[in-house]
């Protein structure tokens, strides 16, 4: 109540309610059904710029040898390539064995290639790696991958963020058009996500475009699929609290 009174949140809006985030990597948008009553699904979510950073670029990856990975930015930078390049399937190795490689190619990359990103070198850093079953051209027929990020984590979706890169590495290809729609499922639980090439958020009136971000050519890519509530916060204010409205740093 205290985020809708302060403006915090906007009041729920039929069908669709849409919500600014202010993420680590910048302004992401989330849309959410709303009948009314109660949230619905599926959910969206407009990107930051995504772009190709690199693309068939040679790796030496202790244990695997030389292989190729892309590298796209889809709100953190990860490295792409077939689970194949490394003797594994991306649908029947071993967990253990994915996320073994897969950490091996993240850190390779760190150590041969330089990453750089147009607005903060804060976010110049290489998140994880995520292996895919190499059907990158675009099909009706899902693609699958598992993403390996942080400290040899493994997520359980088939990854906003990576999503993004991955769109974003197909459109610098031309394996995928503007307004294409492809589905990704993940290797770990079989969940689905959506992702597209969309408008610019920059101006919602122009057709669908790329944006320039830095000296890239970057899309915004919108993500789809299914949320479910995990738990809820309460936050208290009292009268008596000077910086009860928030504070702004000069």
């Amino acid at each position: 109540r205290f985020a809708l009174d302060y403006g915090l949140v906007p009041a729920p809006t039929r069908p669709e309610t849409a919500v600014r985030l202010r993420c680590p990597c910048g302004p992401v948008t989330a849309f959410v059904p709303w009948d009314g009553h109660r949230s619905g699904n599926p959910v969206r979510f407009h990107s930051v710029p995504a772009f190709a950073a690199a693309t068939d670029l040679a790796i030496d990856v202790p244990g695997h040898g030389k292989v190729v990975v892309d590298i796209g930015y889809g709100g953190t930078f990860y490295a792409f390539l077939s689970a194949e390049q490394l003797g594994l399937d991306v649908c029947s190795s071993k967990t253990r064995d994915l996320v073994s490689a897969a950490s091996a190619v993240t850190e390779a990359v760190k150590k041969q290639f330089k990453l750089h990103h147009p607005e903060s070198e804060d976010l110049a850093f290489l998140y994880g790696t995520i292996l895919t079953d190499g059907k990158d051209a675009f099909s009706k027929e899902p693609t699958t991958n598992i993403c390996v990020f942080a400290d040899e984590q493994v997520d359980r979706s088939p990854t906003g963020s990576g999503v993004t890169a991955r769109i974003a590495l197909q459109y610098h290809k031309g394996l995928i058009q503007l307004g294409q729609t492809r589905t990704f499922r993940s290797s770990t639980t079989g969940s689905l996500f959506t992702g597209k090439a969309v408008k610019a958020m920059e101006n919602l009136l122009l057709p669908l475009q790329e944006a320039k971000f830095g000296n890239y050519n970057a899309i915004i890519v919108e993500v789809s699929g299914e949320a479910f509530y995990t738990g809820t916060a309460t936050f208290t204010v009292e009268e008596e609290d000077p910086l009860k409205h928030g504070f702004f740093f000069k």
